[in-house]
């Protein structure tokens, strides 16, 4: 089971650089909106595109979806480390809990 990260640790993570952010919605859900400086990686894609989008194994990631009833998160998190990615933890309360907390989102 992949470890749990809150908000206020993923913010403050977020504000230091210190992790990279993965949107497991995808699609125009991502186009619509998006935690800051998020990449898109649905399940689908992750075994042809991880490599690409995320080259250091050992680096702390963070997935989230929508809300905690969501899959999705969990679905990507546990596929990245089965494919070796040390560093993996899932924002199980997703962007609808960022978004009830007013922080900031993007759209692309």
């Amino acid at each position: 089971m992949t470890a749990l990260i809150t908000r206020d640790e993923l913010k403050t993570a977020m504000d230091a650089g210190s992790v990279t952010v993965i949107d497991t919605l995808g699609g125009e859900y991502y186009v619509k909106q998006h935690l800051p400086g998020a990449i898109a990686l649905v399940s689908a894609d992750v075994d042809a595109q991880a490599s690409a989008l995320l080259p250091d194994r050992d680096a702390a990631i963070v997935t989230y979806c929508s809300n905690p009833s969501c899959p999705n998160s969990g679905q990507v998190a546990d596929r990245l480390t089965a494919l070796g990615y040390t560093d993996v933890r899932k924002y199980r309360d997703g962007i609808q809990d960022w978004v009830e907390a007013g922080l900031p989102t993007e759209s692309a």
